[in-house]
């Protein structure tokens, strides 16, 4: 999987096609969650594209800390549902911890966790806080990794 790290401005139209209709593909359709994905960030974000012979497969949008939390913020993270045994979720982790690192100087990041990948995050050094929520009907929870 190839990694490519684009500011919003930086997106072609088909890239960003791309990106919109994967991000609906898993967490409007396959997730059932009827929610506003778009959502006005977008441009503020850092987006993290995984692409496998020139097609998306997965993705993370970051956000420089005190945008969207406090710290940094790693979100909307995907891999396509046919490519998810090759280990691009943790490969397109790697590559969005490395770019906040580079590009927002700050090791301290946070997420909200859908719940059933807490060991996921868990193993990318990050720690839940707090307690349990429900965010669009689906159990998630805080997670901070520091330096």
């Amino acid at each position: 999987m190839e990694i490519e790290i684009k500011n919003f401005s930086e997106l072609n139209t088909e890239e960003l096609y791309e990106i919109l209709q994967l991000r609906s593909e898993i967490f409007v359709v396959e997730q059932d969650c009827v929610y506003q994905d778009i959502d006005g960030k977008d441009q503020k974000g850092l987006h993290i594209l995984g692409k496998k012979g020139g097609k998306l497969v997965a993705y993370t949008r970051c956000f420089n800390k005190g945008f969207y939390f406090e710290e940094a913020a790693i979100g909307r993270v995907l891999v396509k549902i046919q490519e998810r045994k090759y280990g691009y979720g943790h490969q397109i982790m790697q590559a969005s911890i490395k770019a906040i690192r580079e590009l927002f100087k700050t090791d301290n990041i946070k997420l909200s966790a859908q719940q059933y990948l807490v060991k996921f995050y868990e193993s990318h050094g990050f720690s839940t806080t707090g307690e349990g929520y429900l965010e669009d009907g689906i159990p998630h929870i805080a997670m901070v990794k520091t330096a």
